[in-house]
């Protein structure tokens, strides 16, 4: 596992409603989980609004700063729908009609509900792959390392899991959790000795209250297990230091 490459991968949310939690976005944590399986690190997630300047200045600069963008959201039928001719405009090509597009809206909508507005979401830049849409057959696309889906979570899913036999993967991230009864503030300078010594595992503290208990999960992660375990035995070791017991270990 040493050997493989560190592979990231950058989550653009794209919608007004998202933005005024008017819509509950429920995409990242799948994707964080599906791509960490693919050994592909979620390095970061923006969520921004439906503004033509925004998705194009945020696209060209994710698509250079990461591995594999993926964008969620403004690809239906409605004015604001945006994100193709968006992202067209950010890679310097037309928006066109792709033929195969338009078939498979012709072919799922009964003929007098095929109107301009459904027939938008056969527009994708020009050069762009097709991603299959199963559930409502309007499609994504791909250009270079950018994938464009939509952002109703059902069909978002669906449609990646038609494509993740296209992402090259390297090292997948573990995790171990550590969960004690316990005050955040009382372990935190031993648990910054710890990271220092390991400054290889990412180590985070999240504190809880839990049938009225204060208490705190450490989180663990790392690419190397043998690391990861031995970074977690000590995190036990402090917590037993400081009077109390780990009460909850998970590993992914």
């Amino acid at each position: 596992m040493a050997g493989k490459p560190v592979v990231t991968a950058c989550l653009i949310v794209i919608g007004n409603e998202i933005l005024s939690g008017r819509t509950r976005d429920a995409n990242l944590q799948y994707l964080g989980r599906a791509l960490n399986a693919l050994g592909i690190r979620l390095a970061q997630a923006r969520v921004i609004p439906d503004d033509e300047e925004t998705i194009v200045a945020t696209v060209n600069e994710c698509r250079a700063a990461f591995d594999y963008v993926f964008t969620t959201g403004g690809i239906g039928p409605t004015h604001d729908d945006i994100t193709a001719a968006c992202v067209a405009r950010a890679f310097g090509v037309d928006l066109a009609r792709d033929p195969r597009a338009e078939a498979m809206l012709r072919q799922h909508y009964r003929p007098e509900d095929v109107n301009a507005a459904r027939l938008k979401m056969a527009d994708v830049p020009a050069g762009a792959t097709l991603i299959e849409n199963p559930v409502s057959k309007a499609p994504g696309f791909q250009l270079d390392n950018v994938f464009v889906l939509p952002g109703v979570p059902r069909i978002m899913q669906a449609m990646f899991e038609g494509i993740k036999h296209r992402l090259a993967g390297g090292q997948m991230v573990l995790s171990v959790a550590v969960a004690a009864y316990i005050a955040e503030g009382v372990m935190a300078e031993k648990l910054d000795r710890l990271q220092g010594t390991y400054t290889d595992i990412e180590i985070g503290s999240y504190p809880f209250v839990r049938d009225g208990r204060l208490g705190v999960s450490v989180v663990l992660r790392g690419a190397e297990a043998g690391r990861l375990d031995a970074a977690a035995d000590d995190l036990r070791a402090l917590i037993r230091s400081l009077g109390a017991e780990p009460v909850e270990d998970r590993k992914t």
